[in-house]
């Protein structure tokens, strides 16, 4: 009787449950968030390949197509090829089609169609595709993620009805009406892919066309937690007898950083840029144009004048804030508007002497801190090493550099990194290596550092955590 319990699937119904607890074990949050943007750039490269239609004249290449699909997915809008010309309307609404996708994340949308069908995603999805929706208790996920989706249809229609009123006395109702919305779709998903071939730079003078578009571009890298959160607090002002809603800390430092470096990046753009690209423009036309410049360097990619004709220091100042980038939980990248907040709290704290780093009578958690000391320098090592590689691939080893050759390739490694998509006009010449390093960029800069660091990590069995070796100081500084 005893040896009847042990039937012959026996040894297969333990490998099947030692199989699922290993793939358990390997669906982290981070490696499902990886493994999400490389399946959607595996099947955007497809498509370019393969699907008829999408092109003018010759169809792209497998490294283009890559390059092509990685730019859209990774919400990046560096171009190999001009997608005013080079692609058929077809094509530009395929490239369309992976920039919402990408902007938006399979993992939030697979969310929703879960729970549209009255299920739960599982707490691995869920955390992957929460955004940090922990740092706000009062914001429940499955509303969240109902939400972007409602956010996100509700801008971009908006964006496309203005600019079409806009843009329908130039282009006629069809073209106009085309423009509008590819063009209101990759701003508040910071792609930074236009219709025209010179981006924006034709449209420089029109400032309603920049203020919609900077408005696009602003609310998308804002986050959908802290849009969320401000929304909530819109109703509960609105709302009598209802508890009063507390923002969070961390929608408060978004908000407040956003407006710092808006408003800082236009007043030196204005400066540094006023008798140089700017100088041809009414002044109105200037000063929108000096805002716009500081909106679309930290996100976007979009450009009205030409980043190659602009002067040294306005270069470096969009370097500088290319590396910040947008705000966690959005369509941004960048080292994100909250880990620079964070990195300057702590210098202060250190430089007074104190051991917490503190903001409006809150206490940041250490953790979170040295999370982003661990980015900072993960972050800045890699676009150095970026840096040396394109001069070596793209500049070469004997000679000396060309005039500016050296910050052009600096500008286009924060671009890539930080999911820019600005360039001073190298991007089209690069190499086949240079290509395929500008691809790894684009995709750890949409995934984020930390997270391709936890995704390729070996699995922790927490023997590590017991124990820890005898303390020696060193001296630093």
């Amino acid at each position: 009787m005893k040896e009847s319990r042990f039937t012959a699937d026996t040894p297969g119904r333990v490998a099947w449950h030692r199989l699922r607890t290993r793939a358990r074990r390997l669906s982290t949050p981070p490696r499902l968030l990886a493994g999400s943007f490389l399946l959607l750039i595996a099947a955007g490269t497809l498509g370019l390949r393969t699907l008829p239609g999408l092109y003018s004249g010759d169809r792209l290449g497998w490294l283009d197509s890559l390059f092509t699909a990685t730019s859209a997915v990774c919400v990046t809008g560096l171009i190999v090829v001009d997608t005013a010309t080079y692609f058929t309307p077809a094509g530009q609404a395929y490239l369309l089609l992976l920039i919402q996708l990408g902007g938006l994340g399979i993992l939030t949308l697979t969310s929703l169609v879960i729970l549209a069908l009255g299920g739960r995603p599982s707490l691995r999805h869920e955390a992957a595709a929460s955004a940090g929706v922990d740092v706000a208790p009062q914001v429940d996920f499955r509303r969240l993620s109902r939400r972007i989706v409602s956010f996100t249809i509700l801008f971009e229609i908006a964006g496309t009805l203005l600019l079409f009123a806009v843009w329908a006395p130039r282009f006629g109702p069809g073209k106009a009406l085309w423009h509008a919305g590819f063009h209101s779709v990759s701003a508040f998903c910071n792609a930074g892919f236009s219709t025209f071939s010179d981006s924006l730079v034709g449209l420089s003078r029109d400032s309603w066309t920049l203020l919609v578009i900077s408005g696009l571009v602003v609310v998308g890298g804002l986050g959908f937690l802290t849009m969320e959160e401000v929304d909530l607090w819109r109703r509960a002002r609105r709302s009598s007898g209802v508890r009063r809603f507390r923002v969070s800390l961390h929608s408060r430092l978004v908000l407040s950083v956003t407006g710092i470096l808006l408003l800082g990046g236009w007043i030196f753009f204005a400066l540094f840029e006023w008798r140089n690209t700017l100088a041809g423009m009414p002044p109105p036309a200037r000063v929108v144009n000096a805002l716009f410049m500081s909106v679309t360097a930290r996100t976007a990619g979009f450009n009205s004048v030409d980043y190659a004709q602009t002067a040294e220091a306005s270069s470096f100042l969009t370097i500088l804030l290319m590396a910040v980038g947008g705000s966690p939980g959005s369509t941004a990248g960048g080292l994100k508007t909250t880990t620079f907040a964070l990195i300057a709290l702590l210098a202060w704290s250190r430089w007074r002497g104190r051991r917490a780093t503190s903001l409006w009578s809150r206490t940041i958690p250490e953790e979170t801190t040295q999370r982003c000391v661990g980015l900072c320098v993960f972050a800045f090592s890699l676009m150095t090493v970026a840096i040396f590689v394109y001069t070596v691939t793209e500049i070469g080893v004997t000679g000396p550099a060309a005039d500016g050759g050296f910050i052009h390739y600096m500008f286009e490694t924060v671009s890539a990194f930080n999911t820019v998509g600005l360039s001073m006009g190298v991007t089209g010449d690069l190499s086949a290596p240079g290509r395929v390093l500008t691809i790894l960029l684009m995709y750890l800069g949409r995934i984020g550092p930390l997270s391709f660091a936890a995704a390729i990590a070996l699995h922790d069995d927490g023997r590590a955590r017991r124990f820890r070796f005898a303390r020696e100081n060193v001296v630093i500084g």
